[in-house]
């Protein structure tokens, strides 16, 4: 088991799942909300939501980790463990959109400022739209999976199993 100055890494680095995720679906609803933040919050968005994805895996791992050591079975632990393997799909669902909706709206911005094709400009700026809906909605979600996660996991600390 992984641990840093005596604690486990798995509650330290679940921090920057439980933190940057929703920071980075709030970010997904403003950029949806205010095309025009695209060009000032977009990549800022966009790098919060990779690190934030990127924990996902490593806090499931150190999960398992953790998991092992802890004496006798805990179904609260067990819920918690199977509720975890859900966020990363969305996570990456999200992220895709966001991806999707940053570069093809700033790639879209750029065109139009330079004059150059409108029927390509009103395409784009559609994909970005759609995009920048489907990411702030899958964004909803992730944070919603991270707060029902979190919940199972806080519930497998404080509370005694079977109680």
């Amino acid at each position: 088991m992984l641990l840093l100055d005596g604690i486990p890494l798995h509650p330290l680095i679940v921090h920057a799942v439980v933190v940057l995720l929703p920071l980075a679906a709030l970010g997904a609803i403003v950029v949806a909300v205010r095309p025009t933040w695209r060009r000032t919050y977009g990549i800022p968005v966009l790098l919060i939501a990779i690190v934030g994805v990127a924990a996902v895996p490593l806090a499931t791992n150190t999960g398992e980790q953790l998991a092992a050591v802890v004496p006798g079975p805990n179904p609260l632990i067990q819920i918690h463990e199977t509720r975890g393997e859900t966020l990363l799909p969305v996570a990456v669902a999200f992220l895709v959109l966001l991806a999707v909706a940053v570069t093809v709206g700033r790639r879209t911005d750029s065109t139009g400022r330079h004059g150059k094709g409108a029927t390509v400009v009103r395409t784009g700026s559609r994909v970005a739209a759609v995009a920048a809906v489907l990411a702030a909605l899958a964004g909803l979600a992730v944070t919603g999976l991270v707060v029902w996660i979190g919940h199972s996991g806080a519930a497998a600390v404080w509370q005694a199993p079977g109680g």
